[in-house]
């Protein structure tokens, strides 16, 4: 949770306030039925309260924007009277409006009044004693917003304020404005004969025919789509369907899902070329059934091996914090990161970020991915990962494992898929972990930003194997909040079947339709963002498959050669359990061993185990973007993920720079590339003595794939205005900071030039 620091005292003026006395008549009228034209399909507004200020600086309020608050059942809104000039190009929401706030996004509603010098944390049906001076919204977004109502009636104030904080926690999920929404989308799809859920190509492994897709693709011959779990018969948090080992019948699977948690039998997640699987699976609870169920499970999976190799076993629950722990650290890191004022913290900054314990979480769930993955890639060995529910930290760490190994889930319409198929349907817990409806603070914890994390810094190490960018993992991240899409408010695919069915049934919807038809998954991106937006998606540097890469002056293909197989070393090792691993000690790098190995010096090393040796041989190469990917692992290799912790902080935006200048002119050459391609394919002579002059132009505006477009030779070469390292989510008039940009640590973050040279040092000591 937020911790609420008390506002310092600031000059009360006694003065008539002629400056904001300002006319909100035929203005007003007129904002006012623009937000109700505006209002989502099922939104009504509760509540609302006029003269209203947004803070936008501490310091003073001159910047200060006036309007009208308002509170519906989906978000909260601000209406400014006189709207700031809008930029020139910013993410534009077709959902939200620059001002508003999901209900769903807010962690703490706080109520102020400065002349008595009270603060109340406000929570569903609760009273408030007294009448507000301010408001103030703590999101999960990281956006802090104040409110004050000097002008405004006290009352008004108060059941303004009281709405926001009812409304923020439901009572129940179905209260959760995504299901009056998408029942009036139904039902108005109905009326005009069209389809709301639009062309999503992501797979949503609820049929047969995606799973079966997915083994093809794998080539996991000797797996089969199991559908003993239709209609939810076996396990309440398991999909319809599943894919298992073919040697294990489905009356034996019956049997053995009675020992396991939740009955969840084991999960096929992958499979490697060389035949080695990826598999997760919970935790037996009868221990005198434990071995002869693991052992039968062991056997299957090694018969679906062609080499019949051993299978190995991560307990994840021992190798990995827990949940809470997770949750702990990222509560700190986002204090430190929200801190107000900025400057205050400047000198002990990065010590603080490393003392919460996050970035040593996220290099943790790194490493143990990376050891999974020599398992798979270089012993040519399956491998299980077992959690006692298999429902949270082996989401994150069998998605990492896939992203590293299978650059299909580097693509857009892959990772999606690897999202879809680890954590929804896995079922995990989305509506506890992000905890929707504020019941559970103890359930609560960010196991998917975790992960986002984690891609991220794979992507900031190999940012051409990756098709999206991080604003798209920024966007997923958001819409984790935004309660319209089925993807992360239930916590199975039971959960969601059953709400569904309930739902239809009060709002009179048919037995027999498509329910992802009015309740569509967040992968449908039109919902959110127009054409062009959604081209912020889009990576430039990304390399495809099949393409080439120039080293040393010479064009090569990405191909890198076959590793050699280490697990012959090992073949003599016993198969008992030790730390969680069958096969040993041996198995495992020395305690530190891959954080050491993971670094610049790759000379070979006395007494190397053979997973120090594997990874010494893939740095020593150069990175196939299509291939094997592993992160590097040293302190200084993993960072913080600027874009989300930092964008609403403006002493940490650097305007017109950051990785969005790079982003800026990539686009534009990448741009300008297929329009001279779209031009070469447009030339064709009809004839060998007549010669057609080339298209003008190249593919249309709303076909082109990248956000920023290709300049002419005439326009000048700066970046545009607009552009900061925050871009595209623009912090200006989003949330209350400190204007404050003269300490060391901010002009840095600015962009200012500090040298310090050795000539600099030598000078000052003189």
């Amino acid at each position: 949770m937020f911790s609420v620091k008390p506002m310092k005292p600031t000059f009360k003026c006694y003065l008539p306030p002629v400056q904001v006395t300002v006319d909100f008549t035929l203005t007003s009228l007129l904002q006012n039925i623009f937000f109700l034209f505006c209002l989502s399909p099922g939104e009504i507004v509760v509540n609302e309260v006029n003269f209203v200020r947004k803070c936008i600086s501490t310091e003073s309020s001159q910047d200060d924007l006036w309007g009208k608050l308002i509170c519906t059942n989906f978000k909260v809104s601000f209406i400014p009277q006189d709207a700031p000039p809008k930029q020139k190009s910013q993410l534009s929401h077709l959902l939200l409006g620059e001002h508003d706030i999901p209900l769903t996004c807010l962690e703490q509603v706080v109520t102020v009044n400065d002349t008595k010098g009270k603060k109340k944390v406000l929570g569903s049906n609760q009273k408030l004693k007294f009448n507000p001076t301010e408001l103030i919204l703590y999101c999960k977004d990281l956006r802090i917003i104040r409110f004050c109502f000097d002008e405004a009636g006290p009352e008004s104030a108060k059941k303004v304020c009281l709405a926001i904080a009812h409304y923020s926690h439901p009572a129940d999920l179905h209260l959760l404005f995504g299901f009056e929404y998408q029942g009036r989308r139904y039902h108005e799809s109905k009326v005009n004969g069209s389809t709301p859920r639009g062309g999503i190509q992501t797979p949503i492994f609820d049929r047969p025919s995606d799973w079966d897709r997915e083994i093809k693709r794998t080539g996991a011959s000797e797996w089969r789509v199991c559908s003993i779990n239709e209609n939810y018969t076996i396990s309440p948090s398991l999909p319809e369907y599943t894919v298992v080992p073919v040697s294990l019948a489905d009356q034996d699977l019956k049997r053995h899902s009675l020992f396991f948690t939740d009955n969840r039998i084991p999960l096929w997640c992958w499979n490697h070329p060389n035949g080695s699987a990826l598999v997760r699976m919970a935790s037996i609870c009868d221990p005198a059934q434990q071995k002869k169920i693991e052992q039968k499970v062991f056997n299957a999976i090694t018969k679906s091996h062609p080499q019949r190799s051993d299978v190995f076993r991560y307990d994840l629950d021992k190798c990995l914090p827990n949940i809470q722990d997770i949750q702990s650290a990222f509560v700190k890191a986002r204090q430190i990161c929200v801190i107000d004022p900025f400057e205050e913290s400047e000198e002990r900054w990065l010590s603080s970020i490393e003392n919460s314990r996050w970035l040593e979480h996220v290099r943790a769930v790194l490493k143990q991915s990376a050891e999974i993955v020599y398992c798979l890639d270089g012993k040519n060995a399956s491998v299980i990962l077992q959690e006692e529910e298999d429902r949270d930290l082996s989401c994150v760490v069998s998605s990492l494992v896939q992203l590293m190994l299978d650059a299909h889930y580097r693509s857009l319409i892959g990772f999606q898929s690897l999202v879809q198929k680890e954590w929804v349907m896995a079922g995990h817990r989305f509506l506890d972990r992000c905890n929707h409806l504020k019941r559970n603070d103890k359930e609560e914890s960010p196991l998917f930003m975790l992960f986002l994390d984690c891609v991220w810094q794979i992507m900031n190490q190999y940012p051409a194997a990756f098709e999206f960018t991080e604003a798209y993992l920024t966007v997923l991240s958001d819409s984790m909040w935004i309660p319209l899409f089925s993807t992360f408010l239930f916590n199975s695919p039971k959960q969601r079947a059953q709400h569904l069915m309930d739902f239809a049934k009060n709002k009179a919807i048919p037995q027999g339709e498509d329910q992802v038809l009015y309740f569509p998954p967040v992968w449908d991106w039109s919902q959110q963002f127009s054409t062009k937006n959604q081209t912020l998606f889009n990576n430039p540097m990304y390399i495809g498959k099949g393409a080439a890469c120039v080293q040393n002056g010479e064009v090569k293909t990405f191909r890198r050669t076959k590793q050699k197989t280490y697990s012959s070393t090992l073949r003599g090792t016993p198969a008992s359990l030790r730390n969680g691993l069958k096969g040993g000690e041996d198995a495992l790098p020395r305690r530190g061993s891959l954080v050491s190995e993971l670094k610049p010096d790759f000379s070979p090393v006395k007494d190397e185990s053979p997973s120090e040796r594997f990874f010494r041989d893939w740095f020593s190469q150069p990175a196939d973007q299509q291939g094997l990917l592993i992160p590097l692992l040293m302190p200084s290799h993993v960072a913080l993920w600027k874009l989300f912790f930092l964008r609403w902080v403006p002493e940490a935006c650097i305007p017109k720079g950051g990785p969005i200048t790079a982003y800026h002119k990539l686009s534009q050459l990448v741009d300008e590339i297929e329009i001279l391609q779209s031009q070469l394919r447009q030339y064709k002579g009809p004839s060998p003595g007549t010669t057609p002059l080339p298209s003008p132009s190249g593919p249309p505006l709303d076909q082109r794939r990248m956000y920023f477009k290709a300049s002419s030779p005439n326009d000048s070469p700066t970046p545009p205005d607009f552009l900061t390292s925050s871009f595209p989510f623009t912090p200006m008039g989003n949330l209350c900071r400190r204007t404050v940009h003269g300490t060391p640590i901010s002009k840095f973050l600015n962009g200012a030039r500090i040298w310090l040279s050795t000539e600099t040092l030598a000078n000052d000591t003189v």
